[in-house]
């Protein structure tokens, strides 16, 4: 039964957790257009100030060079914003292609797990709110009906401090300041020995060895 039920509760967890991804990917959108685009393209603009212009230059110069296209110049980006804002989307999934190891780039990795984090939360708040309230009021109700039976005070004690908590720091503002962080520690990756780095020389084809000749081939 011990197996049963832990196996259950692995299966249920991994739900879950399917649910609250699919839920964040789904608000994702949202989200993005509120702040105007999402962070990783915005930051990049010419008129952002996240960086300064000697880092951003570096960053369009060596984003141009791997997508094999010209960045577009602040004039370009004033009159085309949406061909700009193309090549900046193009240059953040080059980056995000080709930042996934764990162990090279921890620091972006521990970045997205905390905006995944706080994205999928925000996206199930509302949701959980409303069953840690049912959770609240029938423990309340169970404990009034019962006359001091203290069974589910721990229940609900636990269930009133995630809703505040979900309440309290949960909020849109949370997610976009860790949409932030990520995009910029992303776009930082550019400034990385591991993706400047020069790739390896090719060996040199070695010339084909000589065919030994024959004794008295000269002679002939």
């Amino acid at each position: 039964m011990q197996a049963i039920a832990g196996t259950a509760l692995a299966v249920l967890l991994m739900v879950f957790g399917d649910v609250a991804r699919r839920r964040g990917k789904a608000i994702e959108p949202c989200l993005a257009e509120q702040m105007g685009g999402l962070p990783s393209i915005t930051m990049l603009r010419h008129r952002d100030t996240t960086f300064d212009a000697a880092t951003k230059a570096r960053m369009h110069a060596f984003l141009a060079e791997k997508l094999a296209e010209p960045a577009p110049t602040a004039e370009q980006e004033a009159t085309a914003p949406e061909t700009a804002d193309g090549f900046y989307a193009r240059a953040g999934n080059w980056l995000r292609e080709n930042t996934r190891s764990k162990k090279k780039f921890d620091i972006l990795f521990n970045e997205n797990v905390t905006y995944g984090y706080r994205r999928n939360l925000f996206a199930l708040k509302w949701p959980a709110l409303t069953l840690n309230i049912l959770i609240v009021i029938g423990s309340a109700a169970y404990l009034w009906i019962q006359q001091g039976s203290l069974d589910l005070l721990p229940v609900s004690v636990i269930a009133f401090l995630h809703a505040a908590y979900l309440a309290i720091f949960s909020t849109r503002s949370a997610v976009e300041e860790a949409s932030r962080i990520y995009a910029r520690q992303l776009l930082l990756s550019s400034e990385s020995a591991e993706l400047r780095k020069p790739p390896p020389a090719t060996a040199k084809p070695r010339p084909p060895k000589k065919k030994a000749e024959e004794p008295g081939a000269l002679a002939t």
